[in-house]
């Protein structure tokens, strides 16, 4: 038994190693602090499996409502092992104007999603100026919209949309007028349950300011992005205090959302009492954190996303679904790292408190200096992982470089799902 403790001891060792050398893809690089860098992830699958990733191309070297920032692209048609030449769409190159009301200066932190049942892509970023923290109700950065019916290849021209979609049914509702409003960068899910006509339901996540706070919100869609509402109303948020957010569906249908926090993330869900009308309510956002063995961002407050996939545990062979949680471990910004946590037992999440304690791992992708992150499922069954490393020396601050790496359920979770 000692010696078949030691050679399971041997094998972690190795995997571990074997996992922080795996082959990754540079998708856009920054090389240099002289480099335009290169910064927030997006990733999709679309129906036919080709994978679009995307990424702020920042010529004012900060963040959207700074100046010009254009958007990236590249795609791979054999579930990420070669990739095309990066092209940037004319709609999306900015202009770097950051005149009162003009929203063309520059389009960052794209959130992004394919529709399962066609060839139709929906991409939502932040447009125009000023910075976040410098916007004010009469001036204010906003939010486009593009679609592409190609799978990514062609889009359309933005469409701006912030003004009716945001700004105004907030300030009809109690919760009041808003400065600003940021749409959380990454992942847009599409529904599993709902279908309203044509199109499954879509959610999306984003973060605004007023003179008190931020506060997270969750926004759908039933037709896939023409118009949108506030889950839940726009009276009260769901995580007030919140930042960059992102959501996801859970087994039963209801909705989470996960908030970036220093040292670990704020959740929270909505739980329906008619999915289709969208009616139901917030619970109380719950902290994960270290304390409660949660998942811990040590040091640091960063976005991650979060995703849930059907897995197999190994163990026993039963089917069940892993909640994925991505983040940069630390101390600060550095180790991304991915969380899981088994959702068999509905008890697991039956509430906010249930979900933010106990999670499993983690698995460290990088041993480098690195920040945001994203995934989507392959056709392959892989989890098509994208993320912010600073590959090549110099570039912390002014940048990273978008890393792709395919990973598989086995490695992520040390062999004990599939």
């Amino acid at each position: 038994m000692k010696r078949c403790a030691l050679l399971l001891l041997i094998f972690n060792f190795q995997f571990s190693i074997f996992n922080l050398s795996r082959a990754q893809t540079d998708i856009f690089r920054t090389r240099s602090q002289a480099d335009i860098p290169y910064r927030i992830p997006a990733i999709a699958t679309t129906r036919q499996g080709t994978l679009v990733a995307v990424s702020d191309y920042r010529y004012c070297r900060s963040d959207i409502g700074a100046g010009r920032i254009d958007l990236h692209f590249r795609q791979s048609v054999d579930h990420g092992r070669t990739w095309g030449n990066i092209y940037l769409p004319e709609t999306m190159i900015g202009d770097g104007d950051l005149t009162k009301g003009h929203q063309e200066a520059g389009y960052g932190d794209a959130a992004l999603v394919a529709d399962r049942n066609s060839d139709r892509m929906l991409l939502l970023t932040c447009s125009g100026g000023p910075l976040f923290g410098y916007s004010t109700v009469d001036h204010h950065q906003g939010m486009a919209r593009f679609y592409s019916d190609d799978g990514g290849t062609t889009w359309s021209a933005p469409e701006y949309i912030g003004e009716e979609t945001i700004y105004q049914p907030l300030a009809r509702g109690r919760y009041g007028a808003i400065k600003a409003w940021f749409v959380g960068s990454g992942r847009i899910f599409q529904s599993r349950f709902v279908r309203v006509g044509k199109y499954f339901r879509l959610y999306c996540a984003g973060v605004s300011r007023n003179d008190k706070e931020n506060a997270n919100w969750v926004i759908y869609s039933d037709d896939f992005g023409q118009s949108w509402h506030f889950l839940g109303g726009c009276d009260a948020s769901p995580v007030p205090g919140g930042d960059e957010p992102k959501c996801e569906e859970l087994p039963d249908g209801n909705v989470l959302i996960s908030s970036r926090a220093w040292g670990g993330r704020f959740y929270n869900i909505f739980t329906f009492t008619d999915r289709r009308a969208a009616q139901g309510q917030w619970g109380e956002k719950a902290f994960s954190g270290k304390d409660n063995g949660g998942v811990e961002a040590n040091q640091n407050a960063c976005n991650g996303e979060v995703m849930v996939v059907r897995a197999t545990r190994q163990s026993d062979g039963k089917k069940t679904n892993l909640l994925l949680q991505s983040l940069p471990l630390g101390p600060g910004r550095a180790n991304v790292g991915i969380y899981f946590k088994d959702l068999a037992d509905a008890a697991s999440y039956a509430s906010p408190q249930a979900l933010a304690a106990n999670w499993s791992g983690p698995y460290q992708v990088t041993d480098k200096p690195s920040a945001y992150s994203t995934m989507t499922l392959q056709h392959n069954g892989k989890i098509g992982f994208l993320y912010e490393e600073e590959t090549h020396c110099g570039t912390q601050g002014g940048g990273y470089t978008i890393v792709y790496r395919p990973l598989t359920l086995q490695e992520i979770t040390n062999g004990l799902y599939r």
